[in-house]
């Protein structure tokens, strides 16, 4: 085992190695001003520590170990989204952005030393089990959260398909821990949804970003104008975590005939990025509504600031969750990774969006609808005295009645809608609030 000396010295040449190869543009930056001190109190500090718990702690521990959890520990100090990968969590990260991995079928990230829940995604085994947005996980199975990495606790979620495991989560809201048995499974995210929803008011829902979410939304936009011609549509970005940057910007284009759609600020030139719109609206124009919630980060927070920034479409729901930051792979020669941020988002206007999420234009509470029996009450009308009046126009009352075939919705469907998703059909009523006002004007 070397010695102390010889241990500090190995390792201050080693940093020293770091700092020329991969911080060549740290001392360049520098160059100009003051120049940077080699922190020689603070390495001979970690040194010490170093050689002490190789000395003296209960078990033998590798050096390699010790090494891999400084690097861990410098990383997760930073903040929440900057973290080292090994070889196999870095090739999960790979597989996470096709659209196709193993696991729970959560975004999450680390909070107060607890996993927390920042959005379940569509279709998976959590999300039909009930996990929700700002969900603190606080024990896997029978083995706490509290002191495990965030690559840790992924690791013990992802497992084996088709085995079970226990969360306990802390819910705003509930006085006990719940406990919340998942199966495992293979997660295959079908990003883009679409469906008509009232006769020319289409409905596009995005679960994440990934690299081909863009041209799926096309699709998905190309097929309701067949069925056809859109007055309105609803983008439902509700508890999507983010994903591929290309992907945000791409799907804002689709939307945007021209302008800035957002731009990255950091240290380096390198972190400092602009994405414009190209010209082409495919929607020439029809009002938007997007649907937002605590859960809509990183990449839908790109998406719904651009459109609101640029007066394209009314952002209804709840704030967002406010991650504005860019996080930058970086392979290491050992097959790892360090995913560290470089660069915040900005907004076309020039907000930034970490730690500060989007406001919508229209905030919609947490409500729980109940719709009263016909038979509770029944208004009398005009129609209903004896010896009314007619209305002189020649037509009967069951003449003004509505044919059904006019819309591609059932009233029944439409009620259900309203019980079943209430700030959808608040986005409904608003674009169709917006196409009669546009029809009026038209008209004047």
């Amino acid at each position: 085992m070397l010695s102390h000396k010889n241990l500090f010295l190995v390792l201050l040449g080693t940093l020293l190695g770091i700092l020329v190869s991969v911080g060549g543009s740290v001392f360049a930056e520098r160059e100009s001003g003051e120049t940077a001190a080699i922190p020689f109190d603070e390495l001979r500090t970690f040194t010490e520590v170093f050689g002490r718990i190789q000395k003296d702690y209960v078990e033998e521990v590798s050096d390699k170990k010790l090494l891999e959890d400084a690097i861990r520990g410098m990383l997760s100090g930073l903040d929440p989204h900057s973290t080292y990968l090994d070889g196999d969590q870095f090739k999960e990260l790979q597989v996470g952005t096709t659209g196709r991995f193993g696991g729970l079928g959560i975004e999450v990230g680390m909070e107060d030393g607890f996993v927390k829940v920042i959005s379940p995604i569509d279709d998976t085994p959590a999300h039909r089990a009930g996990v929700k947005a700002g969900d603190l996980i606080i024990r896997l199975d029978e083995k706490p959260v509290k002191g495990l990495t965030l690559g840790e606790a992924v690791k013990i979620m992802r497992g084996k398909p088709g085995e079970e495991i226990v969360l306990t989560i802390i819910r705003e809201g509930t006085e006990q821990p719940l406990k919340i048995t998942i199966v495992r499974d293979i997660i295959k995210v079908k990003s883009v949804k679409h469906r008509m929803l009232d006769k020319g008011y289409g409905y596009v829902r995005v679960s994440s970003f990934q690299s081909k979410s863009a041209e799926s939304v096309k699709e998905a936009l190309s097929e309701l104008k067949k069925e056809q011609p859109l007055q309105g549509l609803v983008l439902d970005l509700r508890n999507n975590p983010g994903g591929v940057l290309n992907a945000a910007v791409e799907i804002s284009d689709i939307f945007l005939n021209s302008g800035l759609i957002v731009y990255t600020e950091g240290r380096l030139k390198d972190s400092e990025l602009k994405f414009k719109a190209a010209p082409g609206d495919m929607l020439n124009g029809a009002p938007i509504v997007v649907l937002i919630n605590a859960g809509s980060a990183s990449a839908s927070e790109i998406v719904s600031g651009a459109l609101q920034d640029h007066k394209r479409a009314v952002i209804m729901g709840e704030k967002s969750f406010g991650k504005g930051s860019v996080q930058t792979i970086l392979p290491t020669s050992a097959g790892g990774a360090v995913k560290m941020t470089t660069a915040r988002y900005y907004t076309p206007s020039g907000r930034s969006i970490q730690a500060e999420g989007i406001e919508p234009d229209i905030p919609l509470s947490r409500v729980k609808l109940e719709k009263l029996k016909h038979s509770d009450f029944k208004p009398v009308k005009e129609a209903d005295l004896s010896h009314h009046l007619s209305n002189g126009n020649g037509k009967s009352k069951e003449d003004s009645k509505k044919d059904p075939s006019k819309t591609d919705i059932s009233k029944k469907d439409l009620d259900d809608l309203l019980m079943q998703d209430y700030p959808l059909s608040e986005a409904l009523n608003l674009l169709k609030g917006i196409a009669i006002l546009q029809a009026k004007k038209g008209s004047f």
